[in-house]
């Protein structure tokens, strides 16, 4: 119960951070408006360094937990329920935000819908599903290698900040046609809040197709394949 509140929390917290980010970028009225990628992208960054400082052993990404089942590190019965305390809380966290910008939801009546929708979840600049499902796959791949080899450093610290510094580059270089998901609980989780929330203004149509096939499963079978590469090829 400990370890699915700690997701939960931590979950929520990134969220908190990433689509805070969104909204402080993308609505009228805040201080920040327009500031641009790179604002947002470390951001996100640096918000999830301080969830995994502050939660310390978790996943928030329900693929890192489809890596761990598949080093044998987690058993497979624990995926699913910490897959949905992630889930949710990208749920809870897009909430908080909710409230936390509603007075610049509903200064932003006029901004495109799509883009409203967009601060929530990711969506692609062209829509190519099976290009934008390999992007998808090839950036999990490496994010999750990249943090199997980040965590055999024992150094104190060194994983929040390296990930951190990981969600940074891979946003810079690949984050381009895709937005760079790479985690299930990162989209659907405020997808489904974009959904159930009374924006003011209305919304766009919620892409469901999208969201459960590019960022839904192509993080999952990235991360597999990352976990087979990082114990056969890396050795971890």
């Amino acid at each position: 119960m400990h370890q699915l509140i700690a997701e939960f929390l931590g979950t929520a917290l990134m969220i908190i951070f990433g689509v805070g980010v969104h909204c402080c970028e993308v609505l009228k009225t805040s201080k920040y408006q327009n500031s641009g990628h790179i604002f947002a992208i470390t951001t996100w960054g640096f918000g999830i360094t301080i969830a995994l400082f502050i939660f310390g052993d978790v996943c928030i990404n329900p693929a890192m937990v489809v890596a761990q089942a598949v080093l044998g590190n987690i058993p497979w019965s624990s995926v699913i329920p910490l897959s949905i305390a992630e889930v949710l809380g990208g749920i809870f966290g897009s909430i908080v935000v909710f409230i936390a910008y509603y007075d610049q939801f509903k200064a932003s009546k006029d901004i495109d819908r799509v883009k409203i929708r967009n601060i929530f979840s990711t969506n692609p600049n062209v829509r190519n599903l099976p290009r934008n499902f390999f992007v998808e796959f090839i950036d999990t791949f490496i994010f999750i290698t990249a943090i199997l080899a980040i965590a055999t450093i024992k150094t104190p610290g060194i994983v929040p900040i390296g990930v951190g510094l990981l969600v940074w580059a891979i946003g810079m270089g690949m984050g381009g046609p895709t937005g760079f998901a790479m985690n299930l609980a990162r989209d659907m989780g405020p997808r489904i809040a974009h959904a159930i929330l009374p924006i003011p203004g209305g919304k766009a149509n919620n892409d469901w197709q999208y969201g459960i096939l590019v960022p839904g499963i192509a993080p999952f079978l990235g991360a597999a394949c990352a976990a087979l590469f990082a114990r056969y090829f890396l050795g971890l």
